[in-house]
Formats: C-alpha cells, structure tokens, sequence
C-alpha cells in the first residue's frame, strides 16, 4: 500500500531538550492511524512539526511524493495535509457557520480588490463554499445550531465543529489530536461514526488517542512513541502484547 505521509528520522529539540529524537514511520493511503503513547511521548509535538507549526531540526516528511518538512501551515493545507488540536479553539463572537466559512479553501473574496469590489467570481466562489458548509453540517448533526455562537455549544460540539473546519479545507490527510478527549459518551460515539465514514470515503486520518478502546476499533496500524521515538507498529493485538509497549505505559518490572 503506498504512504499517504512519510516520516523519516524526525527530530525537534527546544533550549537543549530532545523532544523528538528521530521518529520514522508511514501513514498507508486511505488507512485510519492510531498513534499511542505514554504521556509525554512527543505526539502532540509530532503533529505540530508536521503541521508546520514548528520547523523539524532534522529529517523528512514527505506528503506522498512531496517533501514538505519546514513549510508553513497555509502551503501544507493547500496540498491537502490539515489537522485538529486537542482543545476547540474558535472567536467567540462568529457563529457556527461563519467558523466553517472562514476554513473554506481557494476564497477571491480574500484578495482586498475583491474584497471591496466584488466580483461573480468571489460571488460564486462563496455560494460554493457556503452550500458546502451547509453539507458538513447536515453530515456532522451541527446544522441546529449553524446560527449559534460557538462558545453556546457543548464540549462535544465545539470538538465536531473543529473537524468541520478541517474539512472546509478539502483534506487528502487528516491529523486528529484527541477529538474525543473530554467529550461524553453518546458524543463520543458520534464523533468515531463520523470518522469511520469519513474515513470509508477515501479520507486517510491518523489520530491521537489515549481511549485504548477506541483505538481498538477504529484504528489499523497502529503506531506506538515513547521518549520521542517509534517503538513499534502493527495491529491494537500486536502492539498491546508487545513488552517494550507494556513497559512504556506501565514502567519496567524490577
């Protein structure tokens, strides 16, 4: 199966502290990820190396044929890589609708001539985006409070209106960083029915997650860190049996 995404000898270091010390693994097209790992394994830091919030010291990503390791954010979402981040940031005084507006992809209204002017290019290009909205919010159940402020939702709404946004984007990968974390159960379920849809229309997703019940069921491979490196892949069974994970989680038996 070929690699949506590619990282190879991955290593991101702050003031003299290693934090990731040469990650190397593969994300197969069209799979749905799972990456585990004690806290303080690097996760988080490794999607944001990724994601282009941080610039990787050394080594390769490489978005399918792309390298693609030190690009910004805006040129890595235009090539089809976009995340989410594990708490559901928003403005609190645009609504719903207007957050999954403001992630839509290729907008000539934002160009300031035709900002001020308009133009039926700018024209159509939002009636587009907006019937797209209105299709991820029908898709997500969010289409009852499109009107709302965000701070008026839930914890679990507010984590479905972030993937709403990152799909606004037109993703080919999408990177998700505990999309359930914090989240009640009944939403929680909603939210994994959505990525394995999400997931069985083509879309490859890779996810943080410390549920190791959900892992379980959603993910294949699954991908272990600790202490800034791979340990391990394989199937939830093949990492779980493994000592080196058991150690990592749980501590080395004296």
């Amino acid at each position: 199966m070929n690699a949506a995404l590619t990282i190879a000898g991955l290593k991101l270091s702050f003031y003299g502290v290693h934090v990731l010390r040469g990650v190397d693994f593969a994300v197969p097209e069209g799979s749905f990820t799972g990456l585990i790992g004690p806290n303080g394994a690097g996760k988080s830091t490794l999607f944001n190396a990724v994601s282009g919030l941080y610039r990787p010291d050394a080594g390769s990503v490489r978005l399918r044929d792309v390298e693609t390791a030190g690009l910004p954010p805006e040129k890595l979402v235009a090539v089809g890589l976009v995340r989410s981040f594990q708490l559901a940031r928003g403005f609190p005084k645009l609504s719903v609708f207007q957050h999954l507006m403001l992630y839509g992809a290729a907008q000539p209204g934002e160009h300031l001539l035709a900002g001020l002017f308009g133009s039926q290019r700018a024209r159509q290009r939002e009636a587009a985006l907006a019937e797209r909205a209105f299709g991820i919010a029908r898709r997500l159940k969010l289409d009852h409070v499109l009107d709302n402020p965000v701070t008026a939702l839930s914890g679990g709404q507010k984590k479905l209106v972030e993937i709403g946004r990152a799909l606004m984007a037109e993703p080919t990968i999408l990177l998700l960083d505990e999309p359930m974390a914090g989240v009640n159960p009944s939403l929680t379920e909603q939210i994994a029915e959505h990525l394995v849809a999400l997931n069985r229309g083509g879309l490859t997703i890779c996810l943080i997650e410390h549920d190791m019940g959900l892992i379980r069921r959603l993910c294949a491979p699954v991908i272990v860190m600790a202490e800034g490196r791979t340990l391990t892949q394989g199937s939830f069974e093949e990492v779980a049996s493994d000592t080196r994970v058991q150690e990592a989680y749980l501590g080395r038996r004296h």
